[in-house]
């Protein structure tokens, strides 16, 4: 109530009711034995079945639980939220009494015992605790929520219970938003990081044995369900980040089997061995729906992604659809032979998964029920199934094989290497890895894309102690290889610097032979010119002999042999210019070719085989320059050796 009319009360003497305070104070505050006479005293002449002052009556129990004009006054256990209280204390306005102190400390503290106390009628009443939600009601989307992945932000501390083997895999599940998977234990829950198999925690669940893992929409809670088979059951809601507890509903007197929450967490539904679906508000922790529809234990429990439609599915291949927020049938689903022990929703929320110990995976239509699609998924049965947010389906069962599946059923890849039958399956879209869980109590990682086994851990996680261990030896190891790897890597810098070094002074040698056979293309030119020059001249002797034969006919026989001669030397001389012109283009050809060999090997970093062999190459061209070069210098002496003998022919005629 926020609105309540001027109070009248009628001012007496406090002693008597200080006097119940204190006779209060060790017994059950009740309102019949302890409030009422204090309401009656202070506001009973304003606030009564007659003048209902702001429509508030305080001297009757049920009207003063009904509240006032503007809504309840008083809630059960909590101040906070029991407007009455700041009034009457003057936290709040229009104050109680109006115009006058505020009630006696000790009449406050009954009050106050009352109300904490949960609002007792009577003694013989029960006190009505009214849950507060540690869960906030949210937008249904399909759609990656903002802000960083859900993660723990800190370690959880290690395992509760360690047992002498590993614990059968009841449940297993990943988040959908983050590498995160979550796998059942022996009163806890283990929580792994998907990309390394690291344990980042365990959550204690004394309720017993988890039997059903689900990640909230936005992943942001773990709902985990189970108990004591044969004594209770009970669902636990986490928050992923803390790890603490955010809400607990049902009080069952067997185990939960099958549980989920709502999309937009407002509901949780679960069921079990007692054949009854419940179906629990978050906001207050009451009990919304009882559907009593199925005839065996009810194995496998599941809202739509939006919201609206709730499936389940028992021991007697009983397969039900309701309507969510009204608990009402919508769809009775028959064809399986055998129990249902599994469902799940394709994300557009328009079709139904079933998974069944008859082998088979069917499709159901939620138009009107049909079922659109069925094939036989695994021998022994199929324990799990679930679709992925792409549409595809993974599942796993008894032939200790997981599977993935196009949305329709076409086969796409296989998963071996489990050890028993698989009992849970689940698909980290994050990373795009398979995990399965077994009957022998180890949960298998494989890689989506070539099913390539990453690794396998146990529903058993190792205690704080055993993972120093391991991180210590993984240490000492890993210090040793680095040791072991800078060794190697200064034995390697050193060769590679001791063959720049080599090659550097390779290519040295290289540039200056070629420099040098560079050199010597000058004189090679020198000669070629000289050679030339010294056919002109025989040429133009050669013509003044024609010359003297045709004007002298007595001498003709001196000049035919003069002629003959003068031509046997212009023939060499043509020849040996032919040559030395020749050798001169070879020459420059091998210097040019000994020059780009040495810019080459100069700019190579690193030796090798081929570069090794064209140095040598260099090295030989190099060489044979230099004999040809000495063959062209004799050549050149012979030549200057018959121009002499030609002049000194030429100086006697």
């Amino acid at each position: 109530m926020r609105h309540l009319a001027t109070t009248c009360l009628i001012i007496l003497t406090a002693c008597s009711s200080a006097a119940r305070a204190d006779d209060a104070a060790g017994e059950k505050i009740t309102f019949q034995d302890h409030v009422l006479p204090i309401f009656r005293m202070r506001c009973g002449s304003c606030h009564n079945a007659n003048d209902k002052k702001g429509g508030l009556v305080v001297d009757d129990y049920t009207a003063l639980r009904t509240g006032g004009s503007s809504g309840e006054v008083v809630e059960a256990g909590d101040l906070e939220a029991s407007y009455l209280w700041s009034l009457i204390t003057h936290e709040s306005e229009p104050a109680m009494p109006p115009g006058q102190p505020k009630l006696p400390d000790e009449e406050l503290a009954v009050i106050q015992k009352w109300i904490l106390g949960g609002l007792l009628k009577d003694q013989g009443s029960k006190a009505e605790m009214r849950q507060k939600s540690a869960i906030t009601k949210i937008e249904v989307s399909t759609e990656r929520p903002s802000g960083p992945p859900p993660m723990p932000a800190e370690y959880l501390g290690g395992p509760l219970t360690i047992t002498s083997s590993s614990n059968v895999v009841t449940a297993l599940a990943t988040n959908p938003w983050s590498p995160l998977a979550a796998v059942s234990g022996f009163n806890q829950i283990a929580l792994y990081d998907t990309r390394d198999q690291r344990l980042l925690g365990v959550l204690p669940f004394p309720e017993g044995q988890p039997h059903i893992l689900k990640f909230s929409r936005n992943g942001a809670l773990l709902l985990a369900g189970g108990g004591q088979g044969g004594a209770s059951g009970r669902v636990v809601v986490f928050d992923v980040a803390t790890g603490e507890r955010r809400i607990e509903v049902g009080n069952e007197y067997d185990l939960v089997l099958g549980a989920d929450l709502s999309p937009d967490q407002t509901m949780i539904a679960l069921g079990g061995p007692k054949r009854m679906l419940r179906v629990y508000s978050t906001a207050t922790g009451e009990l919304l729906h009882e559907m009593k529809k199925h005839t065996d234990w009810i194995t496998a429990v599941e809202f739509s992604p939006d919201g609206v439609l709730l499936a389940s599915g028992d021991r007697s291949n009983g397969l039900v659809v309701w309507e969510a927020f009204t608990g009402r049938e919508y769809l009775i689903l028959n064809g399986h032979t055998g129990a249902i022990h599994d469902v799940s929703w394709r994300p557009d929320s328009n079709v139904l998964g079933s998974a069944s110990a008859d082998g088979t995976i069917r499709l159901w239509e939620m138009n009107d029920g049909r079922e659109i699609k069925k094939w036989n998924a695994h021998g022994g049965g199929v324990y799990a199934m679930d679709f992925i947010r792409d549409g595809r389906i993974v599942s796993t069962g008894g032939d200790k094989v997981a599977k993935l599946w196009q949305g329709d059923g076409a086969a796409i890849k296989d998963f071996g290497g489990m050890t028993d039958i698989g009992l849970d399956v689940a698909f980290d879209a994050e990373t795009e890895k398979v995990l399965a869980g077994d009957f022998a109590g180890n949960v298998t990682f494989w890689n989506a894309a070539d099913a390539a086994v990453l690794g396998t851990i146990s529903s058993n996680p190792p205690t704080l102690a055993a993972q120093l261990e391991a991180v210590r030896t993984s240490l000492a190891a890993v210090d040793a290889q680095a040791k072991q790897t800078q060794e190697q890597f200064a034995a390697i810098q050193k060769q590679s610097d001791d063959l720049i070094a080599q090659r550097m002074q390779a290519a040295t040698t290289a540039e200056q032979q070629a420099a040098e056979a560079a050199s010597k293309v000058e004189p090679a030119t020198s000669a070629q010119a000289a050679a030339d020059q010294a056919f002109q001249e025989t040429s133009k002797r050669l013509k003044a002999a024609e010359e003297i034969l045709a004007a002298a006919l007595k001498l003709y026989e001196k000049a035919q042999q003069d002629q003959a001669v003068a031509a046997q030397a212009a023939v060499a001389t043509k020849t040996a210019l032919d040559g030395a012109t020749q050798t001169l283009t070879q020459t420059q050809q091998q210097a040019a070719q000994l020059q780009e060999a040495a810019k080459q090997a100069l700019a190579s970093a690193v030796l090798t085989a081929e570069e090794q062999q064209a140095l040598n190459a260099a090295k030989a061209a190099a060489a044979n320059s230099q004999s040809q070069l000495a063959t062209l210098q004799k050549a050149i002496a012979e030549l200057e050796a018959v121009q002499q003998q030609q002049s000194a022919s030429a100086s006697t005629k």
